[in-house]
């Protein structure tokens, strides 16, 4: 018998394989967003990494993420992880200069103990318990930088309608709803994409539900100014509930069909 200790045997990655469909450009929305709001921090740091975490089946998200995010942060570098092996395999092929993919989950695993600058998790919670949420929001914002970012949100199948939430490393600051407004009858349709947090407090008493129900009520007073387009209509709407929510941006991010609100307003009551 060897004197040597025996290696530890590798850890097993946190989480529970996903579904994992996707799409070409099913998130373009989130990472427009995350390119405009979050691009100075990605801009400043020297080696900044963003993470796709959970990619599916397919590396699409992953390839598309490092384009756009290197449009606003040319030295950024993005690491695709996904908890099953098979689909880590399929997508080394599409590795290059910038873009690499791991096996891993929750846990992020990064060469050299890496805190990554951003961790995007799209479509990964769905399947989760709203219990089991705030503790995978308290181990992924642990492994991010200072200043980092994770967002974390779901999307329909080709990305017309998008809700998420961003945290930093203290916790969540913003919950924002996206959507392609010619495809919107009325706003309260967002809500079958909130994020496992707040999808099941849409109900009397919450005020998640309260928030949707205003938000449907200017979009019917703004009606008279759909006849200039959805995108007025739209900003019309985000000027009305500015007056009693704390909305977290203007109508530069209200003319791409964005509205974003402090989480603090939308927070699970009890």
């Amino acid at each position: 018998m060897s004197s040597r200790s025996a290696a530890p045997p590798p850890r097993r990655p946190v989480g529970t394989v996903t579904r994992g469909t996707t799409n070409p450009n099913r998130l373009r929305r989130m990472d427009r967003w995350i390119a405009a709001t979050h691009g100075p921090v990605l801009r400043r740091s020297q080696a900044p990494v963003a993470v796709d975490l959970g990619y599916g089946a397919a590396p699409w998200t992953a390839v598309e993420l490092l384009a756009r995010l290197r449009e606003v942060a040319p030295r950024v570098r993005v690491v695709g992880i996904e908890i099953e092996p098979a689909r880590v395999a399929g997508a080394k092929p599409y590795e290059r200069e910038g873009l690499g993919f791991r096996h891993g989950g929750f846990e992020v695993p990064l060469e050299g103990g890496v805190r990554p600058a951003l961790i995007r998790a799209a479509n990964v919670l769905r399947q989760y318990d709203e219990e089991q949420v705030a503790a995978v929001w308290e181990r992924l914002c642990g492994r991010l930088a200072p200043d980092g970012l994770l967002v974390e949100g779901t999307c329909d199948e080709i990305g017309r309608r998008h809700v998420w939430v961003a945290l930093g490393p203290e916790g969540a600051r913003t919950v924002t709803f996206a959507t392609r407004l010619g495809s919107l009858e009325r706003p309260s349709d967002l809500a079958e994409r909130l994020p496992k947090a707040l999808i099941h407090r849409n109900v009397p008493g919450e005020p998640v539900h309260a928030f949707l129900r205003d938000f449907d009520r200017a979009w019917a007073a703004a009606a008279p100014y759909a006849s200039y387009g959805a995108r007025q209509r739209w900003i019309r709407t985000a000027r009305a509930l500015a007056a009693d929510w704390p909305l977290a941006d203007g109508p530069g991010r209200w003319r791409q069909g964005e509205l974003t609100v402090r989480w603090e307003a939308l927070r699970p009551a009890g």
